[in-house]
């Protein structure tokens, strides 16, 4: 992958809707998947929660998931990392990075950036690298790291496979890399080092809450992965705007996207992050009370 996808991918990828897979291969139960089929009077969507990293062994997926997916003559994503060229690097870098004599000390705590900096010198990472990096860039960076240090590549995870299989079916955007990079850039510093904060003490945790995670998510099981996200967020001072910015709102914009889908002819298969249907204020609810047939599948 060359430099330039790499930065899109870390954009892209938001930490909350990660969802981890450790090395063994998928052995599917006669469960429901993460994977929802809503209907309305003229169309049907097929709603699937995404996992962006994942390992080649992980494959193939349960054919309910692929026999969703090839009845559907159109794919949406969230963001399409794959047309490049609708993706302003410029912009990208002028918003992840501090510029002339500004820095990262001059906008999080001491003791903070003392953490930050034993968290990258165990990666490898110098302290003149990570200095310039505005704190929600290095927020995503440090997971992104922690995936790929441990064989995870976003170049498996399911928005790159069935981008990849798309062929001929239309591609719709439920947002875009454009809208995702100026929601994270204009978090306030106060929000930016509390998003930092969290991913840096909770990727401690990852490795520990894998067999959780893939259990949940193999078996369907959206309660348990809701506990699970809010577990991890409960703990941290300062997430309750994030949270609400990164996941609440969010929700109700895309779940409305998905209401204009749903007003078509056309079948969809949706890939969103899997943190974005569970719970009261997830997609999946929200449809439920805008009162659409919900069947999990």
């Amino acid at each position: 992958m060359n430099m330039t996808k790499k930065i899109i991918f870390i954009v892209f990828i938001l930490f909350y809707s990660v969802v981890l897979l450790n090395s063994e291969k998928f052995l599917y139960a006669e469960t429901n998947n993460f994977l929802w089929k809503v209907r309305s009077k003229t169309s049907t969507a097929y709603i699937l929660g995404s996992i962006h990293f994942m390992k080649k062994e992980h494959y193939p997926l349960n054919k309910t998931i692929e026999d969703a997916f090839n009845k559907s003559e159109v794919l949406a994503v969230e963001a399409n990392v794959n047309d490049i060229s609708k993706i302003d690097i410029q912009k990208v870098l002028g918003t992840s990075f501090y510029t002339g004599d500004d820095s990262l000390e001059k906008h999080i705590s001491g003791d903070t950036f003392r953490l930050l900096k034993t968290k990258f010198e165990s990666l490898g990472f110098p302290l003149w690298i990570i200095n310039k990096q505005k704190p929600w860039f290095l927020a995503l960076t440090l997971v992104s790291l922690e995936l790929m240090q441990n064989g995870y590549d976003p170049q498996y995870g399911l928005d790159m496979y069935f981008l990849s299989k798309a062929n001929n079916k239309k591609i719709k955007e439920l947002e875009s890399i454009d809208y995702q990079i100026n929601l994270l850039s204009e978090f306030s510093d106060m929000e930016q080092e509390a998003f930092l904060l969290y991913s840096i003490k909770n990727s401690e945790n990852l490795s520990k809450d894998t067999d959780d995670i893939i259990k949940a998510w193999r078996e369907g099981n959206a309660s348990k992965l809701e506990s699970i996200i809010i577990n991890s967020f409960k703990n941290y001072n300062g997430m309750t705007s994030v949270y609400r910015k990164l996941v609440s709102e969010r929700n109700e914009k895309m779940a409305l996207r998905i209401e204009k889908y749903l007003e078509s002819n056309e079948t969809h298969f949706i890939i969103v992050g899997a943190g974005h249907l569970v719970g009261r204020g997830g997609i999946i609810e929200l449809l439920k009370n805008k009162g659409y047939i919900v069947e999990q599948m």
